[in-house]
């Protein structure tokens, strides 16, 4: 099991980061999993969402319905399956001063309920909050229902730092048990405190190597100025495979959970062996199926760093 922090620890300091990251200590864990390093050749694993043209998960396709690009050349499928396998969860909750009322308690709701009800035993999940500064309520924990109820006693206050969020939180990425891995992050708001942009940003999720799924809450009635923006979110979210879910209401973060979790539930693991060696450049990925009714989300590259990086 993952260690649990009994206080919400501050993750802006680096010193800090990497004593929460050594908690997990060198047994069972991933490390960097963008590529992984097997007798001198470089895997690559790729997780995929596949939908049809309404959007509808699709399941049961086999390894030859697949094909995958690296730097526009073809490669061969080496390894496949499309049954679920442990995902590795963040949660990144907004608790700034927009979030209180019933924002926040539809939030830790819908959340409960995913890390009770929505995830399996075998899966681990770290739970971290942010306004002006990114906290961790709890490093990598399994199973995941041991975070239900840990943000009972959240109270929202103070302003908005998104992106500063994610970027504090991708490093524990490196730290993570499975292969598979997703971030959630829900937010109201329009980031108003951050000191890193969204380039620098979306740099740092590219390299935990994570499907980020984004739930906006844009009520109706907000404020245009405090507004979240899902247009900078998505140049986010978009790249590592997930996306953007814009809603009208807190209400609606239950139904939007269980979506993200139905996701989760209906992607493809496969992985290939790149021909290139791992000299620290950027290698773009591209996956596409054979029946162009339907369509491949998956990240779309990753940092071919050397092995004793």
């Amino acid at each position: 099991m993952g260690a649990a922090v009994s206080t919400m620890t501050m993750l802006r300091a680096g010193a800090l980061v990497i004593g929460l990251l050594a908690v997990a200590g060198p047994g069972g864990v991933v490390g960097r999993a963008a590529q992984l390093f097997r007798a001198g050749v470089v895997t690559v694993p790729v997780t995929v969402t596949v939908t049809d043209s309404a959007g509808r998960l699709v399941e049961g396709l086999q390894r030859d319905d697949f094909e995958i690009f690296e730097d526009g050349d073809p490669q061969a499928i080496t390894q496949f399956t499309g049954e679920r396998v442990p995902v590795s969860l963040g949660i990144l909750l907004d608790n700034s001063d927009s979030m209180r009322g019933r924002p926040v308690v539809d939030a830790r709701t819908a959340l409960d309920r995913f890390v009770s009800e929505l995830l399996a035993p075998g899966d681990e999940a770290f739970v971290a909050t942010f306004n002006h500064a990114t906290r961790l309520a709890a490093f990598w924990t399994r199973p995941p229902t041991e975070l239900s109820g840990l943000l009972d006693t959240l109270v929202p206050s103070g302003g908005t730092a998104m992106y500063d969020a994610l970027h504090d939180v991708a490093p524990l990425f490196e730290r993570r048990t499975h292969v598979r891995s997703a971030l959630v992050v829900i937010s109201d708001g329009s980031d108003t405190a951050s000191d890193h942009s969204v380039g620098e940003t979306r740099a740092a999720i590219q390299r935990a190597d994570a499907f980020v799924y984004a739930i906006a809450i844009d009520a109706d009635d907000a404020r245009a100025s405090t507004r979240v923006s899902p247009e900078a979110l998505r140049e986010i979210t978009t790249p590592s495979g997930g996306y953007t879910e814009v809603i009208r209401a807190s209400s609606e973060l239950a139904a939007a959970t269980e979506r993200i979790a139905q996701e989760l539930n209906a992607q493809y693991t496969l992985a290939y062996n790149s021909p290139k060696p791992a000299d620290g450049q950027w290698r773009s990925i591209r996956v596409r199926l054979r029946n162009p009714e339907l369509l491949a989300r998956a990240r779309r590259g990753y940092l071919a760093l050397p092995q004793d990086r």
